[in-house]
């Protein structure tokens, strides 16, 4: 218990000093992690204006925020999270489970089509244990798969966050058989120490999508 309370502040103190952390708020972000997607986004032309977004997991809110910002006001960002999340100019937000396919209707309402891009920065709670934290990490990339397979457009894209290790290779595989391209990208906002990648992946296979029953879709 002293080790975890001793790594906790440690983390506190590394967090309240980090460069990303006193430029987001600086600038008005909610998150750090902003500034990922901002840089991935640029890098790989990610979001462009009048793009239509799906942003899951997406509480606090920083990459809606950047989203909303790259796609302007002709675009559509549609933002779900289990967690309370702020209103945020140019996002529709909406507190859901999206395992759960109750809300998927829901979904589609707020987005009017379908997306161009699905984006995650989704985490678990971690637990420190590597095993059980790249476990549940891979759990949360297959979410945000079955997801993209049902509310992307044939040839849409994603960008989700993984884990190094344990499913990877498993996980790469299952998104090749979705999408026509998967690579693997770690921004500079990552922290070094962090075993984070994102998964960049383009193309969904029309033949891949899940279509939803006459007056679901």
């Amino acid at each position: 218990m002293g080790r975890r309370r001793a790594s906790s502040s440690r983390w506190l103190a590394e967090h309240a000093r980090d460069a990303y952390v006193l430029r987001a708020r600086a600038e008005g972000y909610r998150s750090r992690a902003a500034y990922k997607l901002q840089e991935l986004a640029r890098r790989e032309r990610l979001l462009r204006p009048g793009q239509r977004v799906l942003d899951l997991g997406a509480a606090p809110g920083g990459w809606s925020q950047v989203a909303a910002g790259m796609i302007g006001p002709r675009g559509r960002v549609v933002a779900i999270d289990l967690l309370e999340m702020a209103p945020l100019d140019g996002v529709t937000v909406l507190q859901g489970d999206v395992r759960d396919r109750a809300v998927w209707p829901q979904l589609a309402q707020a987005l009017g089509g379908l997306a161009d891009l699905v984006i995650s920065d989704m985490a678990p709670n971690l637990s420190g244990i590597k095993d059980v934290d790249q476990a549940a990490g891979a759990e949360l990339a297959r979410v945000g798969l079955e997801a993209a397979r049902r509310f992307l457009k044939p040839g849409g894209g994603m960008l989700i966050k993984v884990f190094a290790g344990g499913d990877l290779q498993d996980l790469t595989t299952e998104y090749r058989a979705v999408f026509e391209r998967v690579d693997t990208r770690k921004p500079d906002a990552s922290r070094g120490r962090s075993r984070e990648l994102y998964l960049m992946a383009g193309g969904l296979r029309a033949e891949a999508r899940l279509v939803e029953p006459a007056g679901l879709q």
